[in-house]
């Protein structure tokens, strides 16, 4: 499984902030709206999910972990 991105769904909330941290390095959590957090996600290499399945609290949650590993690195 070399160079295959992992495949990630929306319980993967720790996975998921990694990836976007990874995947968006000039982004600010703080600045990204649900709506386009939801859009970030889908478009994430080796996203799988349905989303239809996504909640607000699933996206507030993956925005919180973003922000707090973003913020110590």
């Amino acid at each position: 499984m070399t160079g295959q991105p992992a495949e990630l769904y929306w319980d993967a909330t720790y996975a998921i902030a990694m990836a976007l941290r990874d995947h968006y390095p000039t982004y600010n959590p703080e600045n990204v709206g649900l709506e386009e957090l939801a859009g970030m996600v889908a478009a994430l290499p080796g996203f799988q999910d349905d989303l239809a399945l996504v909640t607000d609290r699933i996206l507030v949650d993956i925005q919180t972990v973003w922000y707090e590993e973003a913020i110590n690195l």
